[in-house]
């Protein structure tokens, strides 16, 4: 396929306005394809303001892809627990392993061969190369097909699977030499993130303002062109348990399916109604007191989950050794991989445990 009309001089204007212009200094931006790698899957759906506490963090536990392997997964799931998209965490820690045992704790230094790995897409891998190894490989994330119609004037819609291609091999035509690929790279990830924005985006700034064909055409906001929205998410609630136990307050914790919403994390169990989570309670013991916390909207791809947490106090007998789950403190649940609203519902402030006062009249004995 031809090379697309737009700004000429695309890849070298771009190098030169990046190392002038663009970001340096983030903690991701050395030739270590374990921290480049663990970047590009934290910054999928994440912004970087978000990522990089959690990068430090994260590199600071598992400093090594070898630390990274030998870890559990709950160890994994807790140093991921917020960045959200859980998947993601499941998929690094398979590639870890995956690079530990068949790689020799080297990452692969094609793009081709990175991609075989679980949860490195082609632009993923293409940026590790471009940046570790120096191949000329296309990147193609959502700020680089923003930059790419606009400043070659692309109306189809995004992400039809004709313009997804039809992006795939401009961003090939575009590439510079080898020598440049990483600045060239890191520019086309700046001016997506901080000049070419969805909204507002700052075009005085641009190195394409004066023949960015958006920009020509006098609405540059327009593009890239979505495919028609979607109606609105579906609404689904739950009443969310908060079960602990007297006298210590452990909380009672369920690992959530390997499928369905956020999966294989630790969570608090779900119910359908209060009347369904108090018989659930009543199983574990005698019910001391029972209390409704404020609700919370939760709000997932495809879907929005409204909240209702009720917390419940009791003291536990034997049976609980018999139910699936376990009781752990706030201290011990804090290293498990749990749902970011899980896990700020668990530490917010509250009333502290009551004493023993006699259960409530809508409290179920068990």
């Amino acid at each position: 396929m031809p090379a697309e009309q737009g700004p000429p001089d695309f890849s070298s204007r771009l190098v030169r306005w990046q190392r002038l212009h663009g970001r340096h200094g983030l903690p991701w931006q050395v030739r270590d394809p374990y921290r480049v790698w663990l970047s590009e899957i934290m910054l999928q759906q994440t912004q970087v303001a978000v990522v990089a506490g959690y990068f430090v963090r994260f590199i600071a536990r598992f400093p090594t892809v070898q630390a990274l392997a030998a870890a559990s997964p709950d160890a994994v799931l807790a140093a991921w627990s917020g960045l959200g998209y859980y998947q993601r965490a499941r998929h690094l820690h398979r590639c870890a392993q995956i690079v530990v045992e068949a790689h020799g704790g080297a990452f692969p230094q094609t793009a081709a061969m990175l991609a075989t790995l679980p949860g490195i897409g082609p632009s993923t891998a293409a940026a590790i190369a471009a940046f570790c190894f120096d191949e000329r490989a296309a990147i193609l994330d959502g700020n680089v097909q923003r930059v790419l119609c606009r400043s070659h004037g692309i109306d189809d819609p995004v992400p039809a699977a004709a313009t997804t291609r039809r992006l795939w091999a401009l961003a090939h035509s575009l590439l510079p030499e080898a020598n440049d690929i990483a600045a060239y790279t890191q520019g086309l990830m700046d001016l997506g993130a901080t000049v070419c924005k969805p909204r507002q985006p700052l075009c005085m700034q641009c190195p394409f303002e004066t023949d960015c064909r958006a920009r020509r055409a006098g609405d540059p906001q327009r593009l890239p062109v979505r495919k028609p929205a979607r109606s609105a998410r579906p609404q689904r609630s739950t009443v969310m348990l908060w079960l602990r136990s007297l006298p210590h307050g452990q909380t009672w914790l369920e690992r959530r399916p390997s499928q369905g919403i956020w999966p294989g994390l630790w969570s608090l169990p779900q119910f359908d109604d209060t009347e369904q989570a108090t018989v659930f309670a009543a199983q574990f013991g005698r019910i001391v007191s029972q209390r409704e916390l404020p609700t919370f909207r939760h709000v997932f791809t495809h879907f929005e989950l409204t909240a209702r947490p009720l917390l419940i106090d009791l003291h536990a007998t034997q049976q609980a050794a018999e139910m699936p789950g376990q009781w752990l403190s706030l201290a011990q649940a804090e290293q498990l991989g749990l749902p970011a609203p899980v896990r700020g519902l668990l530490l917010q402030p509250i009333a502290a445990i009551p004493a023993d006062p006699a259960p409530p009249r809508a409290a179920l004995q068990g």
